[in-house]
């Protein structure tokens, strides 16, 4: 995901202290609110019927995506609305302050924040698609001689690069299943095995990329500073991205390629990859600490002007209005007629793809609003908190587990590490665990699972750059289109990730407590 830079705070955390006060605590998402500042709600069967709406909308994606095989986010956001629907019958009296914390929630900076994500990255991607850069990446890898067996492989890693440099793997997601995905299915990768290797990038670049939001809600939240918080968990990031890397090798190999028959065909075309500057410009701006928007929007500036500079597309593929009838205005290169009046071109469709993402994200984001409102998210954590942290290997176990729960339900990550990461700093100072242990735990797993769940953020946006209007489905055929259940156990760096921190809870490798390292120590190492 994304973060702000140029003084300000982070775009999705509230971590940093704000102009208005906010604390770094996850105030901003209302974990601290439910001490009683602010509204309550109160359900007949106690705290946990809270949990009812986002409860029954996990239900439903399961059902949805692993039972009847349907992916997308439209039939998610039915589940999403009848679990909140349903969760008021289960209210105490008024329904107001019910009605209120879906507002609330709807209301809060860490779901605009991947919303603006998608739509920046969305137009950027399309924009360099109709700009041949497909076509390009598969004369590079003709010319560098990379099959459809290694592509997954080559996926990862660049998806990794891109997300580390630019700092938002929803981004990174969107631009490669956009312009990567396609280019190696059609030179012979598995659909499946190519889209879980973009995801697994993702997870990498979220994970380590000092401007992602996770990293730095992980740091602020845990009283640790953010380059000794990525300067502590390369180590883990790397045990995780080698086995990864060589599993895509292994299983690129074995897994066959799609059925293209009928499938649309792209010629190689060398000019495309003058959209490797594109890119360029992009990594470079945010990495020099520009917003993450500002980066996004000069790469969509250069792209569209080398689109037209080397003639890769017309005016009306980047945008046009379609009338139904000639007129003063039709001699312009963005106007045409047509049977049908409207919009089009890469910025509208990159834009408008996401819409019903955008709608489930707010959905989701009100649902944990009202949990943790009605006090079921801190029935969770206490449970956790006096029945299983008992030692210090449970206590690290329940951070991994709990994590793990709550990314579950949350799963927008950087909305969910927000909500847990109060609770991951009472455990470990209760244990004397040191900062920066518990910011390489708590982002982990948010990073890793937010791209992994067929419902999870990271894996929609994904699918929705295949089934969204003027999609990969509808360019190149069904070949093209992923089901998101299928994708689950291919995620490898993601579940590496998890399995690794889990082992490290129980062997205790890489613990430290509290006084074995301060904050100038950890930076150096």
């Amino acid at each position: 995901m994304t973060e702000t830079r140029d003084g300000g705070p982070p775009a999705a955390d509230g971590g940093r202290p704000t102009d208005d006060g906010e604390s770094p605590d996850g105030s901003e998402f209302g974990v601290d609110e439910q001490n009683g500042d602010g509204p309550r709600i109160t359900f007949y069967g106690g705290k946990w019927m809270s949990t009812v709406p986002i409860a029954f909308f996990i239900l439903w994606a399961v059902f949805q995506s692993g039972v009847l095989g349907v992916g997308g986010a439209d039939g998610l956001v039915i589940g999403a609305l009848i679990g909140t629907i349903l969760g008021m019958f289960f209210v105490r009296g008024s329904w107001k302050a019910y009605a209120d914390t879906i507002f609330e929630g709807m209301t809060q900076r860490v779901a605009a924040t991947a919303i603006v994500a998608w739509l920046w990255a969305g137009m950027f991607a399309d924009t360099l698609q109709v700009g041949q850069f497909v076509n390009g990446l598969i004369f590079a890898a003709d010319a560098l001689n990379v099959g459809g067996a290694t592509f997954p492989a080559a996926a990862f890693v660049l998806c990794g690069l891109l997300a580390t440099g630019i700092g938002t793997g929803y981004g990174a997601t969107i631009a490669f299943v956009t312009l990567f995905f396609p280019a190696g299915v059609l030179l012979g990768a598995n659909p499946v095995l190519l889209f879980a290797a973009i995801l697994s990038g993702a997870v990498f670049g979220d994970n380590l990329a000092p401007v992602s939001d996770t990293t730095i809600v992980s740091a602020v939240t845990q009283d640790a500073d953010i380059g000794g918080v990525v300067a502590s968990r390369f180590k883990y990031a790397i045990l995780a991205a080698v086995p990864a890397f060589v599993a895509y090798l292994v299983m690129g190999s074995v897994l066959p390629g799609a059925s293209l028959e009928g499938a649309a065909e792209l010629d190689a075309a060398a000019a495309g990859l003058v959209h490797l500057v594109s890119m360029g410009v992009v990594i470079v701006t945010a990495v020099a600490g520009r917003h993450i928007v500002e980066a996004i929007s000069w790469g969509i500036v250069v792209a569209v002007a080398f689109n037209l500079l080397f003639g890769l597309s017309s005016v009306s593929d980047v945008l046009v209005f379609t009338v139904s009838e000639a007129g003063t205005f039709t001699s312009l290169p963005f106007v045409a007629v047509g049977e049908t009046t409207g919009v089009g071109g890469s910025l509208y469709t990159g834009a408008t793809g996401f819409f019903p993402l955008i709608v489930l994200t707010l959905l989701i984001v009100s649902m944990a609003q009202i949990m943790i409102r009605g006090g079921g998210f801190e029935a969770i954590q206490t449970f956790l908190l006096d029945r299983v942290a008992t030692t210090v290997r449970r206590a690290e176990l329940t951070m991994v587990l709990g994590t793990a729960t709550i990314n579950g339900m949350i799963t927008i990550n950087t909305a969910a590490e927000i909500a847990i990461a109060p609770y991951v700093a009472r455990i470990g100072e209760k244990f004397n665990i040191n900062g920066y242990r518990r910011a390489n735990i708590l982002d982990a797993n948010t990073s890793a699972l937010g791209y992994i769940f067929p419902w999870a953020g990271g894996v929609l946006v994904g699918y929705q750059v295949m089934v969204g209007p003027d999609g990969l489905g509808s360019q190149y055929g069904s070949e093209m289109v992923v089901n998101p259940i299928e994708v689950v156990p291919y995620v490898f760096h993601g579940w590496f990730l998890v399995a690794i921190f889990v082992l490290a809870a129980i062997t205790g490798f890489g613990r430290e407590y509290i006084p074995d390292r301060v904050s100038e120590e950890v930076s150096r190492a």
